[in-house]
Order: structure tokens, then sequence, then C-alpha cells
């Protein structure tokens, strides 16, 4: 089943595999009257219905090839061929206490490092109880990125030069904390824009997130 998410103002975005864009835009634009025009640029593709309706892409892994410009009705064929390419992909999922880093083809784990590390909740008593334990949490919560850091340049860093591309997912406070270790930072930097909403990052999340890091997000807004 497509995952879907609300947008703000309005709107929902689903993600859709590579095999199944074609189709999905031809319902897309059945369900809507047809399609006026397809607006095809580097980093994004717009279609918009008889109707008003529309569904954006912002493309993945690089950029549309030319020619680009607005056509009439439906014309995503070369969006098609770009999502559907065979892809090698870095996977970092982060939350405070757990990581799984990994490399994916075609939405497939090759390798991957999982871990886990204690990280306490918040504490409500207050005093110097408070105090120490927050030291204690502070501590526990720094060797969990150290950790998540270390398995991300074990992992991905010897292959870097073979990867088509880095997929994030997870908590962004925890990322950014990654993206800040010297060792990492050129890496991040060849990160997608979308961060996949994960939950606590197991081997079984990763496998899942493999195949949503190649799937392609569509954000639909309906006539107004």
């Amino acid at each position: 089943m497509s995952r879907v998410r609300e947008l703000a103002g309005g709107g929902r975005a689903v993600e859709v595999a590579p095999a199944r864009v074609a189709g999905w835009f031809e319902r897309f634009a059945r369900n809507h009257e047809g399609a006026a025009t397809t607006l095809l640029e580097p980093r994004k593709v717009l279609v918009t219905a008889v109707d008003g309706a529309t569904a954006a892409v912002r493309v993945p892994f690089g950029e549309l090839p030319p020619p680009h410009g607005e056509r009439s009705g439906l014309a995503v064929s070369s969006l098609v061929e770009h999502v559907s390419a065979s892809r090698r992909i870095g996977l970092v999922l982060v939350r405070l206490g757990a990581h799984s880093v990994g490399v994916a083809v075609d939405g497939v784990v090759e390798s991957s490092s999982t871990d886990r590390h204690l990280v306490h909740g918040r504490n409500k008593a207050g005093g110097w109880s408070q105090q120490r334990f927050a030291r204690r949490r502070e501590g526990q919560s720094a060797r969990s990125l150290a950790s998540a850091a270390d398995a991300v340049a074990r992992t991905l860093l010897p292959v870097a030069g073979e990867l088509d591309g880095l997929v994030l997912g997870g908590d962004r406070q925890a990322l950014q904390a990654l993206r800040e270790d010297n060792r990492l930072t050129r890496l991040f930097d060849r990160a997608e824009e979308r961060v996949l909403d994960v939950p606590e990052p197991r081997r079984a999340v990763l496998d899942e997130a493999a195949g949503r890091a190649i799937a392609v997000e569509i954000e639909i807004r309906d006539p107004r």
C-alpha cells in the first residue's frame, strides 16, 4: 500500500514505486478530466489537470535530462525513465539510541550495520538529582551518536564513490549531529532533500526504507 502524508496548507503526498509511476499519472489524468499540461524542469515535474488539480514531483537523484519546458497533455516518459534507472543508494537511519546504516541496490539491502544504545528518557525530578540525570543522559546521547557516526563511516565511506545517492531517515537533530562530523560532511552533502519518517531503526525498518528510498514522492493538490 502506498504511504500517504498530509501537506502543510492542504493536499497530500504519496510514495509511488518507480514501476508504478506511469500508471499513477495516467489514473490521475483520468480522474481529473485529463491532463492539460506537463512542466518539465531539471529538478521538478508538474502535471496540471483540466480541472485544476496538480501533481508535482521533486526529481530525485540528480536532474531530469533535457529537453525541458512545458508540454501539452501528459508527458512524463522522461521522468519514468529517470526514476526507473538502477541505483545503488546509501541509507542512514538515526534516532537517539538506535541507528541502521546500509547500502541498497534497487531497493534491496546489500550490506548494513544496525545497533542500539541505552538513552534514558527525561527525568521530571528537580534539584541535584535532575542535574545528575541530565548529565548522564547527555553522555548516553553523545555515545549513541558517536556510534552512529562510526557506523556510517565504516559502512558508507569506503563505497561512497559507487553510490548514486544518499537517503536519510529518522530524527533531524540526530542527523544534523552526524552531518557535523568532519568525516561525513561531504557524504551528507549528497543527501536527498526528503528525509524518511521512520520508527526506531532496526534491520526490518532499514529493509522497508530501502524500498521507500527509490520511491517517487508525488505531491497532489486538489482544485481550489
